[in-house]
């Protein structure tokens, strides 16, 4: 079946349209019908450090009760926000089901691989095209002004017209 729109997380989805593969298994039981299954589907996305596309496949289960929509099956006590399912016409509306399951299973912070080093938070330098990469020690603040004073003096001194 081709994936629904939005089923997925920011940095991470199942692209809309894409092909998703279910495999079901329905069962009568007594309340309704028992739907068990197993959802594959490729992802798209970013890494969380270093914002790299990266693809996946998700792969989860799911185990669904979906209750008759009849006078013997209804709940006095249930209200219409309960977790039940119900069968509408003899049908079954398996998206609420796979959205929670996929959702469920991808990654909260997807990475391109475990020791991805990210960006280099002063410049967003790829840091592993650069692994060497290096900015000079900031200058404590509080002595910013004596540092300027030392860069004011070097001038100066190798100003040849003084």
């Amino acid at each position: 079946m081709p994936a629904p729109a939005g089923l997925g997380i920011e940095v991470l989805s199942v692209p809309e349209g894409t092909p998703v593969e279910l495999d079901l298994r329905l069962e009568a039981v007594l309340e309704g019908v028992l739907v068990t299954g197993t959802v594959s589907a490729g992802l798209a996305g970013e890494c969380v450090r270093c914002l790299d596309e990266l693809s996946d496949i998700v792969e989860t289960t799911f185990q669904e009760l979906y209750v008759y929509d009849d006078a013997a099956h209804d709940d006095p006590d249930a209200d219409e926000e309960s977790d039940v399912r119900r069968l509408e016409d003899d049908l079954v509306d398996l998206e609420p089901v796979l959205r929670d399951s996929v959702v469920l299973a991808l990654p909260f912070q997807p990475l391109c691989s475990q020791d991805c080093p990210g960006l280099c938070p002063e410049c967003g330098a790829h840091l592993a095209d650069d692994p060497e990469h290096s900015h000079e020690a900031p200058i404590d603040p509080r002595w910013a002004g004596l540092a300027a004073l030392q860069e004011d003096e070097s001038t100066v001194q190798h100003d040849p017209e003084s």
